[in-house]
């Protein structure tokens, strides 16, 4: 290699730092958005994380009483005393229907073990009783109407996602929560710490 190729291929040094630079500010900015992807969707996991219940938001569920569809109301008070699944729904929400089926099955294997359901329709009323004619549940079911979000949002469910699920212990306390389908391992899993919690 000649002199003076030699010193055309060392090149312009300022040329070789701007290259440098500028893979650096890729990896800078690549880094950048990536760190933000990550945050963004930790805060989109958490909005919609069950928050914790207050008891005094406890109290007030246990003092409700809700419209049934075939008539007559369900007083919460009298559900107390056993532990109590309470799911949220509707029925313009495909989860919701989808779980439903599964919550009944799983009401009809444990309610000889004092285990209790009760759906909250959060819906129109018509709705609902055409729902139930159609695909009658045998867990009891209420009307809690559109009122029934901010009682929901009461119990953890700050963005109001449906389905949402509660459990109560027999003392009336809040055990756990889910924003979304429950699914077999989810009931099974509750149906224990209900259990051990007596």
């Amino acid at each position: 290699m000649s002199d003076q190729e030699n010193s055309a291929h060392q090149a312009n040094p300022l040329e070789a730092a701007t290259v440098a630079d500028a893979a650096r500010r890729r990896w800078l900015v690549a880094g950048v958005a990536g760190t933000a992807a990550m945050a963004g969707a930790f805060v989109a996991w958490q909005k919609y994380q069950p928050h914790a219940v207050l008891d005094a938001a406890a109290v007030h569920f246990w003092a409700q009483s809700f419209e049934k569809p075939e008539g007559g109301l369900l007083h919460m008070a009298d559900l107390r005393g056993k532990p109590l699944l309470v799911n949220f729904w509707a029925t313009w929400c495909p989860p919701c229907i989808e779980e439903l089926p599964l919550i009944d099955a799983f009401y009809q294997e444990n309610k000889a073990k004092s285990f209790q359901v009760v759906g909250l329709a959060i819906d129109q009323p018509s709705q609902v009783k055409r729902y139930l004619s159609q695909r009658p549940l045998t867990f009891p079911n209420a009307l809690a109407g559109f009122g029934g979000t901010e009682l929901g949002k009461s119990l953890g469910n700050a963005e109001g996602v449906l389905p949402y699920s509660v459990m109560f212990d027999a003392k009336g306390r809040v055990l756990t929560q889910k924003a979304g389908k429950l699914d077999q391992k989810d009931l099974n899993q509750w149906l224990q710490k209900a259990q051990s919690s007596v």
